[in-house]
């Protein structure tokens, strides 16, 4: 049997050259995989904060702004509108907005806003998903004989006010979401930022 000699020297320097190599080798392609996982330029912008200008938003009209691909609405409730949101509480869900995923501290009041006139809701049924209709007029409809004004998803019949809170007995379990937002002016807002101070 021949006896084989091992230059223990050269085999360690051959391991440690081995696994720096390897670890080069593998941080090259980290890299690029890391960097995969930062989201794009478009998904950032996708996601940014939207400003919105209501400035010849009048009473009783509504404007769909998009934010983060959600459908987002702002509009201007009128005198009369506001009147009639404190006559509808026996008939909600939940009138005093304890559900505090549904809205930010700042909005937790009887018009889930910041201004009494000025509504931000995003514009997605509680239910499944589905976009209701706009119906601002305060006078009796197919739907509801005792119509107030607010929001009616044909698909399953859910009803909201004009301050995005739920009806009881209908499909949808919860209020509108009030995106995080602030007034930049006394006409421009900024859907997606909080209040300054804001908890």
């Amino acid at each position: 049997m021949a006896e084989h000699n091992v230059n223990q020297g050269r085999r360690r320097f051959l391991t440690a050259t081995t696994a720096v190599v390897g670890g080069v080798g593998a941080a090259f392609l980290a890299v690029p995989f890391i960097k995969s996982w930062q989201p794009s330029a478009r998904a950032q912008a996708a996601g940014a904060p939207v400003r919105v200008d209501i400035s010849k938003l009048a009473p009783g009209q509504l404007m769909i702004e998009s934010w983060r691909g959600l459908p987002v609405w702002v509009y201007r409730r009128s005198p009369e509108m506001l009147s009639a949101l404190p006559t509808l509480a026996s008939h909600l869900r939940d009138p005093a907005s304890e559900n505090t995923s549904q809205q930010p501290a700042y909005a937790a009041n009887e018009f889930r806003a910041q201004r009494p006139e000025i509504g931000i809701y995003v514009g997605i049924c509680t239910h499944l998903g589905c976009s209701p209709t706009f119906v601002p007029e305060l006078t009796p409809q197919p739907f509801d004989p005792e119509w107030k004004g607010g929001f009616f998803c044909p698909c399953h019949k859910s009803r909201f006010d004009l301050a995005g809170r739920v009806y009881s007995g209908v499909p949808a379990p919860t209020n509108l979401q009030v995106p995080p937002h602030r007034f930049l002016s006394d006409t421009l807002i900024e859907i997606g930022v909080d209040p300054e101070g804001a908890a």
